[in-house]
């Protein structure tokens, strides 16, 4: 029986990653700072939790010995150069440096539209250039031609939309409140795909490899929907399956670029996790969409789903709500 050991899996894609792992007979092995995150998952057959903090290098190297494969999945969206340097670069230099001590024959890691490993400081936003240095450290560690040298997949989505998502959920119930949608990055275009895909991709990954240690150069795979949205109309499009306003949702007011890093200024400066940072507006500037340069979902034998029939399933339940 193969086992991996998945970072980041008590997560809105993590959960279904560990679903799907579990489900086709892998041993799960779930790493998380605190266990009781991992509640949910417990139900899931040959799964298992152990508390480790991700970040410390010799927890993770104990964390990793033993498995055939690894997943990572841990991101952040907001924050300061550091906290990306440590969670987006550090992070998978460690990890690399534990899965070729310890042997481990596959890695998983789940990146972003818009990285660029070969030239990772083009990227407009911190969030895109950390990514990239991240899939850069992964890559040199997986071409080294080192002794046990691990066999890698990087994945790069595109916005991830799926029942209890952080992204049309939060347009439709922002409509429900405001009386207009004002938006920075109106126009910004992005290619959604259904997290039950991206979770789909990542066994799939697994599975391809045969195992062999060094046998093939890295897999780097756009994971994008068949479908183009701007983010005006993904804003218009989570009101009409909602029923907001009987469908017709409330008017967008594009902001312009300076007026739009005001509003992104200001909600940094509320509690918690911010709607849009100055960042997420900096990773605009570049469409959220596959380059077609890269092979896609399909390469992997998935025919990714649209999203309007998955969304009306989820957003529409919320109209009785």
């Amino acid at each position: 029986m193969n086992n991996a050991f998945v970072l980041g899996g008590t997560g809105f894609v993590g959960t279904r990653v560990c679903e799907w792992l579990a489900n086709a007979g892998w041993q799960v092995t779930v790493a998380s700072r605190r266990g009781a995150r991992a509640g949910h998952l417990l139900h899931l057959p040959r799964l298992s939790v152990v508390e480790l903090d991700v970040h410390d290098e010799a927890a993770l190297a104990q964390g990793v010995a033993g498995q055939h494969a690894v997943v990572n999945l841990v991101a952040v969206l907001h924050g300061t150069q550091a906290a990306f340097e440590q969670v987006h670069v550090l992070l998978p230099q460690k990890l690399a440096r534990a899965c070729v001590a310890a042997g481990v024959s596959q890695l998983v890691h789940v990146s972003a539209i818009g990285a660029d490993a070969q030239q990772p400081d083009s990227a407009p936003s911190m969030y895109l250039r950390s990514k990239g240095r991240g899939e850069a450290a992964l890559m040199r560690a997986a071409e080294s031609g080192q002794r046990g040298v691990f066999e890698l997949a990087v994945l790069r989505p595109s916005v991830i939309f799926g029942a209890g998502d952080k992204f049309l959920n939060v347009f439709a119930q922002l409509q429900k409140v405001l009386p207009i949608m004002p938006l920075a990055g109106a126009d910004a275009r992005f290619q959604p795909v259904w997290v039950e895909d991206v979770a789909s991709a990542v066994l799939r990954s697994l599975e391809r490899a045969d195992g062999a240690r060094g046998s093939g150069a890295p897999l780097i795979l756009e994971a994008c929907g068949p479908d183009v949205f701007t983010l005006r109309q993904l804003v218009q499009l989570s009101a009409r399956l909602s029923g907001v306003r009987g469908g017709r949702g409330r008017p967008v007011l594009a902001l312009p670029r300076w007026l739009g890093r005001l509003q992104a200024a200001l909600m940094e400066l509320a509690p918690g996790e911010p709607l849009m940072s100055l960042d997420n507006l900096d990773s605009l500037q570049i469409d959220n969409v596959a380059s077609g340069k890269l092979p896609g979902l399909s390469y992997l034998g998935i025919e990714g789903a649209s999203l309007v029939p998955i969304a009306s399933s989820y957003l529409g339940a919320n109209r009785s709500r």
